[in-house]
């Protein structure tokens, strides 16, 4: 479904990706990992057409869509759900939902009500109020379920479990892997590592820059490197991933 290529990136002079190459096929979870400031946000960026790349191709379902505006590609089927969650303070829960549904206009969005509503019951009971005033999980509940208004093919996640008390991430990452389907496919972003393991089926190690780890959940959440720089006890030197 979607695949990078040799996509370099930089922020004036300062180049922050190096050369990423991966993919993501239908009906799969792939993760993303890596520390602050290796790049992880500035690829999201870059996909979703906020960032232009310097230099690689950005492929989804055939087609290079590098220099296609944001909107367009919203409208393709690629939808980002930004760490922050940043839903619209202002404007109540149900504004919020049909807001992500810009994408789709002039079509009948009550069967993606319906179905947002089946999946996030406290988004019914609170669509009267303002996004400002749910709690930081209702928020990101709130995040998810305004992302799959837009139907898309491809969700891509940002941090979702950041700020969150460790039960409200377990029901956040249970509704990723509700959302997951066969035609529908996940990029998460991800300092939770064990958390984004447990439900990815691949994923990769990003470092200044570069993916210098590949391999299935299971493969990386048991490579010796990978647990000791991201899953705790003796802290691995970052630079020792890629040997």
């Amino acid at each position: 479904m979607f695949e990078v290529k040799g996509i370099e990136a930089r922020y004036g002079t300062i180049q922050v990706l190096k050369g990423i190459d991966l993919e993501v096929r239908k009906g799969e979870i792939v993760t993303l990992i890596g520390a602050n400031g290796a790049g992880k946000t500035t690829l999201l960026s870059v996909i979703s057409g906020i960032l232009t790349p310097s230099k690689g191709e950005v492929i989804f379902e055939g087609e290079n869509i590098v220099k296609i505006p944001p909107h367009k590609i919203v409208r393709r089927g690629i939808c980002l759900i930004q760490e922050g969650r940043e839903v619209l303070s202002q404007m109540t829960v149900l504004e919020n939902l049909l807001m992500g549904g810009f994408s789709r206009p002039g079509e009948d969005l009550n069967d993606s009500l319906d179905t947002v509503f089946q999946m996030f019951p406290i988004l019914q009971e609170r669509q009267g109020q303002l996004g400002k005033t749910l709690s930081g999980g209702e928020q990101q509940m709130l995040a998810l379920g305004r992302a799959l208004m837009a139907r898309p093919k491809l969700f891509m996640m940002d941090e979702p479990s950041l700020g969150l008390a460790p039960k409200l991430v377990n029901e956040v990452f249970a509704k990723i892997m509700e959302l997951k389907t066969a035609d529908v496919a996940i990029l998460l972003v991800e300092q939770n590592a064990r958390k984004a393991f447990q439900v990815a089926d691949r994923g990769y190690v990003l470092e200044i820059g570069k993916i210098v780890l590949a391999g299935s959940g299971e493969e990386l959440s048991s490579n010796e490197k990978v647990r000791e720089a991201y899953l705790g006890g003796k802290r691995a030197k970052r630079q020792d991933l890629r040997k």
